[in-house]
């Protein structure tokens, strides 16, 4: 039986080139100094974890590249750099990278809006753990305004699929067309 996708769905059959160590270093390294920019107010509250966002891209689209490691090793980075509780970011993201793996094979079946959120749940998830282990230390409640990072990763998802797969798209020459 062939299956066809629905309405509104079309399978990923774009052929893309394979990925190199430098670019998924490069990426994690730009979205990990994105999220360093000194921000306030309402621009920190929409701020999406950037990282986490990157991370969870190359977890989904592959996941080999990617897994465990780079994930706790920059979610270590960014408690350094946050001055937050050590580990934090480092259990979420591995946390993130699980559930990355457990729906790669899913996710870039779906439509871009079911994968919005798919994101979201996930991104979500993460923050939930990071809300925990503060709140686990003894940190108050931040307040609803916290979880607005997790809508606006989600919202950027298709964006930051596009952007990242630029480079990876074989080049057409001016003779094939």
């Amino acid at each position: 039986m062939i299956r066809t996708p629905g309405p509104g769905r079309a399978y990923a059959e774009e052929i893309l080139l394979p990925v190199r160590p430098g670019y998924v270093a490069l990426t994690l390294f730009m979205a990990f100094i994105l999220n360093l920019l000194p921000l306030s107010g309402v621009s920190l509250a929409l701020r999406p974890d950037l990282v986490a966002l990157v991370l969870l891209y190359w977890g989904i689209e592959h996941p080999r590249q990617v897994g465990f490691l780079p994930a706790f090793g920059f979610g270590l980075a960014v408690d350094v750099a946050d001055g937050s509780l050590f580990g934090q970011h480092a259990l979420a993201y591995s946390g993130l990278m699980f559930a990355a793996i457990a729906v790669h094979r899913r996710v870039p079946l779906f439509s871009a809006r079911d994968q919005v959120l798919h994101v979201f749940g996930i991104l979500l998830a993460t923050q939930m753990i990071v809300l925990l282990v503060r709140q686990a230390a003894g940190n108050e409640f931040p307040g609803w305004w916290y979880f607005l990072a997790s809508v606006t990763g989600a919202i950027l998802w298709p964006a930051v699929r596009r952007l990242l797969r630029m480079p990876l798209r074989p080049r057409v020459r001016e003779e094939e067309i």
